[in-house]
């Protein structure tokens, strides 16, 4: 089944800021490579049940979580950020509001 992936405003800049970092910090094609491989993470989720939220799921690309939620055949990806962050404040603000 196809799906259609939907930026979140939140997660657009999201990716915007971590390719800006990478570019600053390393090379711009490798922030180009990182967002390639973000792009294809998205496949594989879990669910957050660790935090008692069970309307969305989150994949891994190290140190990057995505978390998302899908609502029949579309996908709305809320967050992307380094996982070292902390995330339940991150959720707490971005997806306990949305």
């Amino acid at each position: 089944m196809r799906y259609a992936v939907l930026l979140t405003e939140d997660a657009a800049r999201d990716l915007e800021d971590i390719r800006n970092y990478i570019s600053e910090h390393d090379l711009p094609s490798r922030a180009e490579h990182v967002l390639k491989r973000l792009e294809k993470v998205i496949s594989g989720p879990k669910k957050l049940l660790a935090l008692g939220i069970r309307d969305y799921r989150q994949v891994f690309l190290k140190p990057y979580r995505v978390v998302y939620r899908s609502q029949g055949k579309r996908v709305y990806i809320y967050l992307i950020a380094d996982g070292w962050r902390d995330m339940q404040t991150l959720f707490a603000r971005r997806l306990l509001r949305a």
